[in-house]
């Protein structure tokens, strides 16, 4: 008999929705006119994760860019995760820029303006320079991949990205053999993003956050430009953002200017405002506490008071078996 063991990535079965079901919301979008003006429906019991356009935006959409984002192909990343409602996914985020509350990424960055929009590269590579989006994305083949995204104050959703393994970006700057780390910069404009004027704010603008080289190149390790068969909306961090899966939320940095290659551990934003709460490496780690809460557990958005939807956290995030390796020796309690 021939048993089949289950990958600690694999979703539950309490996250699981039918084939039929995934393939026609797929089906749907690609037959979709650019404006998406539709909606789907996935159910999975009795959650329901309504597919909705972002009109809320009055910024440029380049019509480039949401052509590329349809021709996305599928990937067997998450292919059978129940990914959270749109409405969930855009209007419940970190993006300090433009507040401290959950809602005001959406109230305030719809009007921030991504086209055009250009990204620096420098540091220890053959290649340095400066490229507009659409260079960089030139030749690109984008993808689906749905992952499980966890935040380090204890929630957590399901979010269908599209985008490209950033391996592939970094390449084409050739890094030295010296490089070890690569840092991500978000940008700075204060006349569009209110909290950067703000003389009380918590964070040194610009917001930093970096990875070990192996951690960039690592196939899981990818750049978003979209979500739902859509361009990525500002709130999610239009229009590039880093996803890594397997660590907390704060480490997956949106609205990216700027990309250097380090010889050094680089300062990040949230190791330099409280080291002893957030490190460097920041992966989901059930049995590393925050020194405030619990990290052995999350709420799973969407949840409600009379349904809070409570979880068990898995190490890596559940994407364990793909990543451990990299930490291979590495005492994680002190490294966390």
């Amino acid at each position: 008999m021939l048993i089949k063991m289950r990958k600690t990535s694999d979703p539950l079965a309490s996250e699981i929705t039918s084939q039929s079901t995934y393939l026609n919301r797929r089906q749907f979008m690609a037959a979709s006119s650019l404006t998406l003006a539709g909606a789907s429906l996935l159910s999975a019991g009795s959650a329901s994760a309504l597919v909705m356009r972002d009109t809320s935006s009055s910024a440029a959409r380049p019509e480039w860019l949401a052509k590329q984002i349809l021709q996305a192909k599928d990937s067997p990343w998450g292919s059978d995760e129940v990914p959270a409602p749109y409405s969930a996914i855009t209007n419940y985020n970190n993006f300090y820029e433009f507040g401290y509350d959950k809602d005001d990424p959406a109230r305030y960055a719809s009007k921030l303006i991504t086209d055009p929009w250009s990204v620096k590269v420098e540091g220890a590579c053959e290649n340095p320079g400066t490229l507009s989006l659409e260079d960089l994305l030139k030749g690109i083949a984008l993808e689906e991949r749905i992952y499980r995204l966890r935040c380090v104050e204890a929630w957590s959703m399901v979010i269908p990205w599209i985008g490209f393994p950033l391996a592939d970006l970094l390449k084409r700057f050739k890094p030295l053999s010296s490089a070890k780390y690569v840092q991500f910069q978000t940008l700075v404009d204060k006349s569009q993003m209110p909290e950067q004027r703000s003389r009380f704010a918590l964070i040194d603008w610009p917001y930093q956050e970096a990875l070990r080289m192996d951690e960039a190149m690592h196939p899981l390790t990818i750049m978003a430009v979209g979500l739902y068969g859509e361009i990525l909306p500002n709130q999610n961090g239009a229009p590039l953002r880093l996803v890594v899966p397997w660590k907390y939320g704060f480490k997956s940095i949106k609205s990216i200017v700027g990309i250097r290659f380090t010889e050094q551990q680089p300062n990040t934003t949230w190791s330099d405002i409280a080291a002893n709460e957030y490190g460097f490496y920041a992966n989901v780690n059930p049995q590393v506490d925050h020194p405030r809460w619990s990290q052995a557990h999350e709420r799973r958005l969407p949840s409600g008071l009379l349904a809070p939807n409570r979880i068990e956290t898995r190490m890596f995030n559940g994407y364990g078996e793909e990543v451990a390796s990299l930490y291979s020796g590495m005492d994680l309690k002190k490294f966390y």
